[in-house]
Formats: C-alpha cells, structure tokens, sequence
C-alpha cells in the first residue's frame, strides 16, 4: 500500500504534520475519510468511539470495510451505530507494529465476506503476525499481547539495570539484553517445545 493511497484525519495539528510527513493525505474532517476510503481504521479511544461513529454514520455503506481498534467496544455496539448490513472487523494490535514485528488478532462481524477478511489479513501481516479469534477471546489477547510489550520492556530495563550494576556499559546492556529476548522469543517460535524444555 503506497503511503499517498491514505487518508488520515486527527483533532491534532501536530499529528497530521507527522502524517504528511510520512505521505499520507490529511483532513480535518472524518467524514471526508468515509468519503474517499474503502477500508477505514477508527484508531480511537473508546470514549470518543461513539461520537466519530455517528459523524460518519450517513456516509457509511456497504462498499465500506470498518476496522475498530477501541478497546471494550463490541462489535455488536458499532453494528448498532452504523447502516444495516455494514461490515465491522475488530482489530488489537501492539506497539511493535511500529516495527513490523506485531501480535495482531481480529475479529469479524455479521457481514464481513471472505475478500473483506482477505484484505485485513494482508493488511495485518504487512506488520506482523495475526490470528482470528472470537470475540470471547479479545480481553484475554488485550490482557496478553497488547499489553504483554510493556512488561517485556520492564523486564529489558531490570535486567540491564542489573548488568549496569555489574560494570557493563548501559548501550552494551541493552543490545545485550534485547537480543537475549529476541533469541528466547525465536526460540519458542522455531523449536516447537514447550518454553519449560527450552530453560536448559
């Protein structure tokens, strides 16, 4: 996807700067997205969900594919607030999307088809790996990969808080100690055995 095919719009000058900077259209105006897209993302909190989806509501329909990442927000809920028979996915990322190394999982609403599906999934693999779930599951995943990051980046600084301690120099600490994380990560991934068999 050639980054000058997206539109973006955002309350915030200063982040549709950064959006431009990165060559993508911006707009002041959720609608004018609605207008000109065909698969668009709500990239908001939860709070302001329901404001943005009855802004756009009117110029929603079925050649629309709506991806939501607001936590707590069922899809039922965003069916709800949209025309009938819209097509509604979930999405929970995580942060390292921002270096294509992502856990990302989605889920589907009542009127999502197959090339709808297919889209997404191209989409999500482009920055990492994703997985369909039910919906039962999406506070569980929210709970383990989207913020399952934040305590692997506490345990990186306590380990080279530690090394640092020991007479390391802080940079080699931390190479040292991301890439022991990486190497355990791909060792789960790669060798099928159960993290307990890997301890050595």
């Amino acid at each position: 996807l050639k980054t000058e095919k997206i539109i973006a719009s955002d309350p915030f000058p200063a982040s549709l700067k950064n959006l431009e900077a990165f060559g993508a259209q911006t707009t002041r105006s959720n609608e004018d997205i609605v207008k000109e897209a065909d698969v668009v993302f709500l990239a908001v909190k939860p709070t302001v969900l329901q404001g943005v989806l009855s802004t756009i509501k009117s110029h929603v329909s079925t050649r629309h594919l709506i991806l939501s990442t607001a936590m707590g927000i069922s899809i039922r809920n965003i069916e709800q607030a949209l025309p009938a028979a819209s097509k509604v996915i979930r999405v929970m990322p995580n942060t390292p999307v921002f270096v294509r190394n992502g856990a990302c999982v989605y889920v589907c609403g009542s009127a999502v088809e197959k090339e709808d599906e297919a889209i997404v999934r191209k989409l999500l693999d482009a920055v990492g790996t994703c997985d369909r779930i039910p919906e039962s599951m999406i506070d569980a995943v929210t709970a383990l990969s989207g913020s399952g990051p934040a305590y692997v980046y506490v345990m990186i600084e306590a380990l080279a808080d530690g090394a640092v301690r020991m007479g390391l120099p802080r940079d080699l600490a931390y190479r040292l100690t991301a890439q022991t994380v990486l190497g355990a990560a791909h060792m789960v991934q790669n060798t099928n055995l159960h993290p307990g068999q890997t301890k050595g």
